[in-house]
């Protein structure tokens, strides 16, 4: 083969390291850009928090405040100098007052969450009120194993011979009688109705620990017992007939099980509110829309003066490149993370202007709207666009909302406008919510409410809206009792 050299002339497309730092700083969420901020902050020398401005502004009324008291103390040299002798009885906060104070200490309060201990679980108050109860060594363990079984919902989960038989390896002679009846003191616990193993069972051992005099006690224990599935689905004829009540008695029967908790776990477990932090302010100021950035979502990151001082452009060494390849780093950083707030505020500022039916309105009042009319305007790509709105969040009088929620597709009208899908839901969920419970609307009659409004929506895309929704259908959510 003969060697030879060519000149060829093409296009390659690349992305540069910071551009590939920019992408994904800009689809991280807050959480995660809080996160990936930290691990700059500890792995690059040159990056450090810039916190000059807030601790000046914490420290001014401070300031303003014991500057006529430093004056005082230091202008006559009282408290210049340690006394040669203290008294016996005396500490050193008696003699020298700490006259900076923690300026977080005076801006930010205590947290209650922070001093809060471990969330109980529905195990623990179990387990708590198992050490309260006699049991033997044996009964001890088979109820140790029963509760294990137990969901937070309070319901068991391993049925009876599936406890026995995980059991009999620890106890030769174990009868499946015996964890039966420790199940059975077990069910006798706080809540009530823990450790059944259905609905049925769940609500029978609640109406077990009233009073034997509570009115329509039996009734209840019948149907719950035996016809729960007429209960479900608002069988009044046949309950009646049945069991031999008027409707008046059958009113009362139904209101004595509504008193009933299904999920007897939740009321001990407790559960760890989680917070969405907003990404962007949305307020009305003198009226007009105004879209800000939360300034306490990321710290403001500056480049550490005193490090950068130390570099030295001929110096070659390993240290003096380090430094300098920290620096650029942090550059980057720092560039990247102001285009990421730059586009967020464009994509929030481009959403308001066009969704301002849904801010003064709420969902009703949605517009139609796709990731290229956003993309168009703002002269980007929509790819970008699809970064910037994942997992951020917007504060609007309406509430926190991701910024993906103002994106939905559109029906034709009469008139041959558009009507968004978001607007549509809304107001299915107001008609259904405004509805007569002896008379619910079906999905036809909803499609012709907003035919008359002229909405065209077919009847099974009324059904597949209010599916989404997880709404019942009208059979189901009517209600007789």
């Amino acid at each position: 083969m003969k060697q030879s050299l060519n000149l060829r002339q093409g296009l390659q497309l690349s992305m540069t390291p910071q551009l590939q730092q920019a992408i994904k700083l800009l689809q991280m969420s807050t959480l995660d850009l809080q996160q990936e901020i930290q691990q700059a902050l500890e792995t690059n020398m040159m990056l450090e928090v810039n916190e000059e401005e807030s601790i000046s502004s914490a420290l001014e009324p401070l300031h303003d405040k014991k500057t006529e008291r430093l004056d005082s103390q230091t202008s006559e040299g009282s408290q210049t100098d340690i006394p040669e002798e203290f008294a016996t009885d005396t500490s050193w906060d008696d003699i020298y007052e700490n006259v900076i104070e923690s300026a977080a200490y005076q801006s930010e309060g205590v947290e209650y969450e922070a001093q809060r201990s471990c969330a109980a679980t529905l195990q623990d108050h179990l387990l708590w009120q198992l050490e309260l109860t006699p049991f033997s060594e044996r009964d001890h363990a088979i109820a140790i194993a029963i509760i294990d079984s137990i969901n937070q919902d309070g319901y068991l989960l391993s049925s009876i011979e599936d406890i026995y038989i995980s059991l009999q390896q620890q106890f030769d002679d174990l009868e499946s009688d015996e964890v039966a009846a420790v199940l059975h003191r077990i069910q006798h616990f706080d809540p009530a109705g823990v450790g059944a193993c259905n609905l049925s069972d769940c609500l029978r051992l609640q109406l077990l620990q009233l009073p034997e005099n509570t009115q329509f006690r039996q009734e209840a224990l019948l149907i719950v017992t035996e016809y729960l599935d007429w209960l479900a689905t608002h069988e009044q004829t046949k309950l009646m007939r049945k069991l031999g009540l008027t409707e008046h008695q059958l009113n009362a029967v139904v209101t004595l099980i509504r008193t009933l908790e299904p999920k007897p776990g939740t009321q001990i477990q407790e559960t760890t509110s989680e917070y969405v932090v907003p990404d962007v302010y949305v307020t009305k100021q003198n009226g007009l829309w105004q879209t800000e950035l939360n300034p306490d979502i990321a710290p403001k990151l500056r480049v550490n003066p005193m490090y950068s001082a130390l570099i030295k452009r001929a110096d070659n060494s390993k240290d003096n490149v380090c430094m300098k390849d920290h620096l650029q780093e942090a550059r980057w950083f720092i560039k990247s993370l102001h285009s990421r707030n730059d586009t967020l505020l464009r994509v929030a500022r481009s959403i308001v202007e066009k969704q301002t039916g849904f801010l003064e309105h709420g969902s009703v009042a949605m517009k139609p709207m796709v990731l290229r009319d956003i993309a168009e305007e703002l002269a980007l790509h929509e790819s970008t666009i699809s970064r910037v709105t994942t997992q951020k969040y917007m504060h609007t009088p309406n509430g926190i909302v991701e910024f993906k929620y103002f994106f939905s597709s559109h029906v034709s009208t009469e008139g041959g406008g558009e009507c968004s899908s978001i607007a549509i839901r809304a107001i299915i969920k107001e008609l259904i919510g405004n509805e007569d419970p002896i008379k619910p609307l079906s999905d036809k009659k909803i499609a012709d409410f907003l035919n008359e409004k002229g909405i065209h929506v077919a009847r099974r895309t009324i059904a597949k809206y209010r599916e989404a929704m997880f709404i019942a259908s009208s059979s189901q959510r009517k209600r007789l009792l």
